[in-house]
């Protein structure tokens, strides 16, 4: 059951398990457990679309982290967490339970290995456009936007009104250090922080075959709908892009394009056909 790209059944089972360990006033170790465990059920399952394996990787990965030090900032939360792994280790009625874990881990371990080394090597199948063509026409906030024909609306003030145009810049500037510089980088070379735990790379801007071959409309379309509005030629859509149109109005995103643009020193195509 989809609810907002949510998979409704997976959320509701992972919402139960908590309130019975709630009721059941369950130890620090079992909420470790289970706030693990429910966070990778919720990545790896909760979405109608599954995110990329390397965005599950880096998120189970602060999952981790953030348990682990919640469980270390105190002494009656690591005494609580410690306690039932000593008893497990130490107590001789609990042998037959450890000797199953001992063997379990490993096994479950090579099992990995083995099926990993046995996945056939295939060609995708079928090839990824990196720039696949867009719709015609596509709705951001309501408002209908003619990828064929849209221009900048704020292009044009760079002649007519250059303080108003250099307010732009500055919002776009402001928009881009607060959403973008993470994946594509403080030089928007494709090199953030995020970029190299992400497959595909996120698109460098400085390159000449990026910017300069499209039309701002069809970046506004990208940054607007992000991978999961990737025609089928776009995919496999292991892309990590969001719909920033669920974040920013659409004078934002419009404001972040013409920012990219102006950093790297580019035209958009159709200006600079027209021009």
């Amino acid at each position: 059951m989809d609810f907002w790209g949510f998979s409704l059944p997976v959320i509701v089972a992972i919402v139960a398990v908590m309130l019975v360990l709630r009721w059941r006033r369950a130890g620090m170790l079992s909420w470790a457990i289970a706030w693990t465990a429910g966070t990778y059920l919720f990545l790896r399952f909760g979405f109608v679309k599954p995110i990329p394996s390397s965005v599950l990787t880096l998120y189970m990965g602060i999952t981790v982290l953030v348990v682990l030090a919640y469980l270390a900032s105190s002494g009656e939360r690591f005494a609580g967490t410690v306690r039932p792994i000593l008893r497990l280790i130490l107590e001789p009625r609990y042998k037959i339970l450890l000797l199953a874990i001992v063997l379990t881990l490993p096994a479950l371990a090579a099992v990995n290995v083995y099926l990993k080394m046995k996945a056939p090597l295939e060609a995708p199948i079928f090839g990824r456009t990196v720039h696949p063509a867009p719709p015609a026409t596509i709705t951001v906030h309501d408002v209908e936007v003619d990828l064929i024909h849209a221009v900048n609306p704020y292009r044009e003030l760079e002649r007519t009104d250059p303080e108003a145009f250099r307010q732009h810049l500055e919002n776009g500037r402001r928009v881009y250090y607060e959403n973008c510089f993470y994946c594509h980088g403080d030089g928007m070379g494709g090199d953030g922080m995020f970029a190299y735990g992400l497959n595909p790379i996120p698109t460098n801007f400085t390159d000449r075959g990026v910017l300069p071959m499209l039309q701002s409309s069809y970046v506004f379309w990208r940054v607007a709908k992000g991978a999961p509005g990737l025609p089928e030629q776009g995919g496999p859509w292991d892309s990590a892009m969001p719909r920033w149109e669920q974040f920013l109005s659409n004078e934002e995103i419009w404001d972040a394009v013409l920012f990219v643009y102006d950093f790297t020193g580019n035209v958009p195509r159709a200006n600079e056909e027209h021009e």
